[in-house]
C-alpha cells in the first residue's frame, strides 16, 4: 500500500442502531425448503422412536435431523458431500460433550468444553463459509448434551442414533436431485437476472453490488455443479445476460453496448424458477466466448478444486486471519455466559452458552443487531412455550407435532428476520427438554430461559465490544490489493491484439469475486469497533474502476477504465 494513501477518519466507537435491525426482510425465494426438509428429517425418527416407546432418545436424533438444514443453496454434488460432513462434524461434537457429560459432574468444567466447542464451531464455519444456519446449530446440539445426564458406555448407542438420524437426513436433503437435478442452479441464474434487473431500473452502488455478487453466486453455482447438460447450457446464456446488463448500465458504458429490458429479465427470471423449460433468449455479445471460457474454466478446475479448496481454509484459519479473533470472542463471552448464568443458580446454563455464541457475527455492529433480535426474540418465544406446553403435556403426538410445526415455522420466518425465527426456534428447542420425562415446572423452566437470554446476550455483547479484530483493516487492505491485481490482469487480457477467450472471462470473474470480496470486506470492517481508519476513498475507486473494467471485458469493446490519478488503484 502506498505511504499516500488517503485515509478516512472513523470514530473508534461507532452508533448501534435500535430500529432498524428489528425491520422485517422480505422471505428468501427458497425458505420452503430447509422447511420442509427439517420437518421430515425429524418426523421419521421421531415417529420410529415413538413406535418403540423410547421417545426419551428424541435428543441424540435430533441433533442429525437438524443437518437436513444445511446445503440448499449449494448444486446437489456439492450438497451431497456438505452434508456429509456436516453429519459427520455433528458427530464429532456431540461425541466430545458426551463424553466430557459422562467423565464429569463438574458444572464449571462443563461450561469450559461448551466454550471451547463454541468457539471452535464458529471458527470452522465461518472458515469453511458454509453458510445458514452456520454454528449455532452444532453449538445448541454440543452445549444442550454437555448437561443431559449420560454414562460412557451409553455413548456410542447414542452417536448411532444421531449417525442414523444424520443418514436420513442426507437423503432428504440430496433425493431431489432425482426429481430436478438443476433446481439450485436455476434458482442461482434467476437471483442473477432479478438483481440485474433490479440494477437497470434503479442504478446505484448498493444494486450495482448485489447484481456483481448475485452474477458472481450463479457463475459458482453452474462450475460447482458438475457436468454440462442442456439445461445448464441453457442456464450459461441466461447469466451472460445478467452479466451483460451490467455492462450496459454502466454509466460510462459504449453506446454500440445494448441496454437489456428490465421487464425481460424478471420475466426470464420467473421461467426460470418454474418447473418448466428454461427460457432461450436471444445471444448476448460474446455469448459464444463466454462460454467457451466457462468450458475452459470448468475444466481446469477438475483437477484442482479440491487442492485449492483446502489451501483457501488453511489460509482462513493461519496465525493472523481475522476469523482468530471472533472465535476468540465466542471463547470468552460463551464461558463468560455460562459462569455468569451458574452463578445466578441456573443448574443447567447451557442456553445462556447458546445465546452468547449466537450473537458473534463479522463484527459489532452486526453482533449487536443479533443481540436485539436474539433477545426480542427468545423471550416472545418463552411466552409462546408457556401457552402450547399444557397442550403439549397432553400426549407424546402432541409433543411430537409441536415440535414438527415450530421447527417448520421457525425456516419460513427467519429468512424475514432472525427475531421473528427465535419466536419459533425458542418454544422448539424448549419442548425437546419434554421428551427426557423429566417436566420441570413451567414457571422453573421459562425463568431459567429468560434469565439464561438476558445473561448470555449480555455477557456476548461485552466480549464482542472489548475483544478487538483490528485484523478486519488489514483484510480490507488485502482485498484491496486483490481488486487492484484483479483489474490488472482484466487490462492486460483486454489490451491483448486479439483476447483469448477463456483468458479474459477467467479474468473477468477473478475481478468480479475481487469485488465482491472488496465489498464485504468493506462492510466488516466500517461495521467493527476499535479501528484504525479505513481507505474508503480508495475502496470507492477500485469499485468504480474495476466495475468499468468488468463493463470492458463483459462487452469485448470499449475504452478501458483507467486507474484514477491519485494511484488508488
Amino acid at each position: 500500500m502506498s505511504d499516500t494513501t488517503i485515509r478516512s477518519r472513523q470514530p473508534s466507537v461507532r452508533r448501534l442502531p435500535l430500529a432498524a435491525p428489528l425491520r422485517l426482510a422480505r422471505p428468501s425465494d427458497m425458505w420452503f425448503k430447509p422447511a420442509l426438509s427439517v420437518v421430515v428429517a425429524t418426523a421419521v425418527p421421531d415417529l420410529v422412536l415413538l413406535a418403540v416407546d423410547r421417545l426419551d432418545l428424541v435428543m441424540y436424533t435430533m441433533a442429525g435431523s437438524l443437518c437436513a438444514l444445511y446445503g440448499h443453496n449449494l448444486p446437489y454434488a456439492r450438497r451431497a458431500r456438505t452434508v456429509a460432513g456436516v453429519v459427520v462434524a455433528m458427530i464429532i461434537g456431540l461425541a466430545a460433550s458426551l463424553v466430557a457429560a459422562s467423565l464429569t459432574g463438574s458444572t464449571a468444567v462443563l461450561i469450559a468444553v461448551g466454550a471451547l466447542l463454541a468457539a471452535g464451531q464458529k471458527t470452522l464455519c465461518d472458515a469453511t463459509r458454509i453458510g445458514p444456519p452456520g454454528p449455532v446449530i452444532f453449538t445448541f446440539v454440543t452445549s444442550a448434551a454437555l448437561f443431559a445426564p449420560q454414562r460412557l458406555g451409553q455413548v456410542p448407542g447414542h452417536l448411532a442414533l444421531t449417525l442414523g438420524a444424520g443418514v436420513i437426513a442426507w437423503l432428504v436433503t440430496a433425493g431431489p436431485a432425482l426429481l430436478r437435478r438443476e433446481g439450485p442452479e436455476r434458482r442461482a441464474t434467476a437471483r442473477a437476472l432479478d438483481a440485474a434487473a433490479a440494477y437497470l431500473a434503479d442504478p446505484g452502488h448498493r444494486t450495482r453490488h448485489a447484481a456483481a455478487a448475485a452474477v458472481h453466486a450463479a457463475w459458482q453455482t453452474l462450475l460447482a455443479a458438475g457436468r454440462p447438460t442442456p439445461v445448464r447450457r441453457a442456464l450459461e446464456h441466461l447469466v451472460v445476460h445478467a452479466e451483460s446488463a451490467l455492462a450496459g448500465g454502466t454509466p460510462d458504458a459504449s453506446p454500440a453496448v445494448p441496454v437489456p429490458d428490465p421487464d425481460r429479465l424478471r420475466a426470464w427470471a420467473r421461467q426460470t424458477r418454474a418447473r418448466g423449460p428454461v427460457p432461450t433468449p436471444p445471444p448476448a455479445p460474446g455469448t459464444s466466448e463466454e462460454l467457451f471460457g466457462i468450458e475452459a474454466e470448468r475444466a481446469a478446475r477438475r483437477g484442482g478444486s479440491r487442492r485449492d479448496a483446502r489451501r483457501a481454509l488453511l489460509r482462513r484459519l493461519a496465525p493472523g486471519s481475522p476469523l482468530l479473533p471472533i472465535g476468540a470472542r465466542a471463547l470468552i463471552g460463551c464461558a463468560l455466559a455460562g459462569y455468569v448464568s451458574q452463578a445466578a443458580g441456573v443448574g443447567r446454563p447451557y442456553w445462556a452458552i447458546v445465546t452468547a455464541a449466537s450473537l458473534y457475527q463479522a463484527n459489532v455492529t452486526l453482533s449487536w443487531n443479533r443481540a436485539l433480535q436474539r433477545t426480542l426474540g427468545n423471550l416472545l418465544g418463552v411466552l409462546v412455550f408457556a401457552a402450547v406446553l399444557p397442550v403439549s403435556r397432553t400426549g407424546p403426538l402432541a409433543l411430537i407435532g409441536f415440535c414438527l410445526f415450530f421447527g417448520f415455522a421457525a425456516e419460513a420466518l427467519i429468512t424475514r428476520n432472525y427475531w421473528l425465527g427465535s419466536v419459533a426456534v425458542t418454544p422448539m428447542a424448549l419442548l425437546v427438554l419434554e421428551f427426557g420425562g423429566t417436566h420441570p415446572t413451567a414457571g422453573e423452566l421459562i425463568g431459567d430461559r429468560v434469565l439464561d437470554t438476558v445473561i448470555g446476550a449480555g455477557a456476548g455483547l461485552l466480549a464482542a465490544m472489548l475483544v478487538t479484530n483490528r485484523r478486519a483493516a488489514g483484510r480490507l487492505e488485502k482485498a484491496l490489493a486483490a481488486t487492484d491485481l484483479a483489474r490488472a490482469r482484466a487490462v492486460h487480457a483486454l489490451a491483448a491484439p486479439q483476447p483469448a477467450p477463456a483468458a479474459l472471462d477467467a479474468a473477468r470473474r477473478e475481478l468480479t469475486g475481487s469485488l465482491v470480496e472488496l465489498r464485504e470486506a468493506d462492510d466488516t470492517a466500517a461495521g467493527e469497533w476499535w479501528q484504525r481508519a479505513l481507505p474508503q476513498e480508495q475502496v470507492l475507486a477500485a469499485e468504480q474502476a474495476g466495475h468499468r473494467t468488468l463493463a470492458a471485458t463483459a462487452t469485448r469493446r470499449g475504452p478501458i477504465a483507467r486507474a484514477p490519478e491519485n494511484g488508488a488503484v
